[in-house]
């Protein structure tokens, strides 16, 4: 990776006000932060059967809009979390005119593509990764989500 592509990594932290980023590719890791005076700490983003603990601060779920749970979500069956592999720009459609790829209530498969995260100019494609039915949107349309971020909940 060139000090260029570096330099626009940061200017694209400057400009999603993202305090977070990492990546890793052919055996080239980096990690940029913001700020030197906390550390945190980020696990491998991994899907469990049961609820995800809250590992990440507040401070770094700041675009993440109030829940909007289901009415079937008041049960007390666990639910399983979609996070956010990368930083990015959280889009739930593939274009402003397009339909969700998800909804509330929509059933999904590992494959179902639920989200698409705009990293570089990159549009990705988020894979559900878990089957079920969709029970909450976390993740605000069109806003930066951080490594590891709740984007959907999932029974």
């Amino acid at each position: 990776m060139e000090l260029k592509d570096i330099k626009a990594i940061i200017d694209l932290m400057k400009k999603n006000d993202l305090s977070v980023f990492e990546l890793e590719r052919d055996g080239f890791k980096l990690k940029l932060q913001k700020g030197a005076g906390e550390q945190t700490v980020f696990a491998p983003a991994v899907l469990a059967a049961g609820p995800m603990p809250a590992a990440i601060p507040p401070a770094l779920q700041s675009g993440a809009a109030t829940p909007t749970p289901a009415p079937a979500a008041q049960k007390s069956e666990p639910l399983k979390d979609i996070v956010s592999p990368m930083v990015g720009t959280f889009y739930r459609a593939g274009s402003p005119e397009s339909p969700p790829f998800a909804e509330i209530g929509d059933s999904i498969s590992e494959e179902s593509v639920v989200c698409i995260i705009e990293a570089m100019k990159v549009m990705n494609e988020i894979k559900a990764e878990t089957s079920g039915v969709v029970a909450e949107i976390v993740a605000e349309n069109g806003k930066p989500v951080q490594f590891g971020q709740v984007l959907f909940r999932v029974r």
